[in-house]
């Protein structure tokens, strides 16, 4: 890999809407749920948890709050990522 590909990812790893993503993710597979799990329970699409989830598509805060009802958490502690490995 080029020294340019590696910043990027390493870019990306840093980036918030990456990083919340991950997080999205560790939550769903910690519940045992799919993606078509928590879209349900989120009311939206399963196509805008996989984006998310991905870290390319950032979500409303709107969204932010449906998704932490739907896995048991108030907004703020999806944004905590100490217990992540990114």
């Amino acid at each position: 890999m080029s020294i340019l590909h590696n910043n990027v990812m390493n870019a990306e790893k840093e980036n918030l809407t990456y990083k919340f993503g991950k997080r999205i993710k560790f939550e769903r597979i910690k519940r045992d749920l799919s993606q078509e799990d928590l879209a349900e329970l989120a009311n939206t699409a399963n196509t805008t948890i996989s984006a998310i989830e991905r870290g390319i598509s950032s979500p409303t805060l709107d969204m932010v709050e449906k998704l932490a009802k739907a896995l048991g958490y108030e907004p703020y502690e999806l944004l905590i990522f100490k217990d992540l490995e990114i």
